[in-house]
């Protein structure tokens, strides 16, 4: 079974979310990758908010939705026994202290909820 972080991403409110989009993309995602290893995560992988348009209000409106987020990360491990594994290295809590140190520059944390699941894809 693969087991995942999530982290729905509100960006901090001084920056405009093609700022915020860019920091993530050109400096955060490079920075994540380079720590995949220690973290024993097998993929990483960012889904951008597109700019609100009439259809994504429209859709909001009629499931009384509250604000989108500006984005969602997702970590994927193997196992939640990897993961666990992971979390106890040396090596793993240093990339977590050095990617939330970078994460304060353009998120904001207190709105951006994080939490570990497991997927289920269904495919035609």
């Amino acid at each position: 079974m693969t087991l995942a972080l999530t982290f729905c991403l509100r960006r901090l409110p001084s920056l405009s979310l093609e700022e915020f989009q860019r920091y993530w993309l050109e400096h955060h995602a490079p920075l994540v990758r380079s720590h995949l290893p220690a973290l024993r995560a097998v993929r990483y992988a960012q889904w951008h908010a597109l700019p609100v348009d009439p259809a994504t209000l429209g859709l909001s409106r009629v499931r009384a939705a509250p604000e989108p987020f500006d984005g969602m990360a997702q970590l994927w491990w193997e196992s939640r026994e990897a993961f666990d594994a992971s979390m106890k290295e040396p090596a793993a809590r240093e990339a977590g202290r050095i990617l939330l140190e970078d994460e304060r520059r353009f998120i904001d944390l207190a709105r951006s909820p994080i939490w570990i699941n497991r997927g289920h894809v269904f495919e035609p």
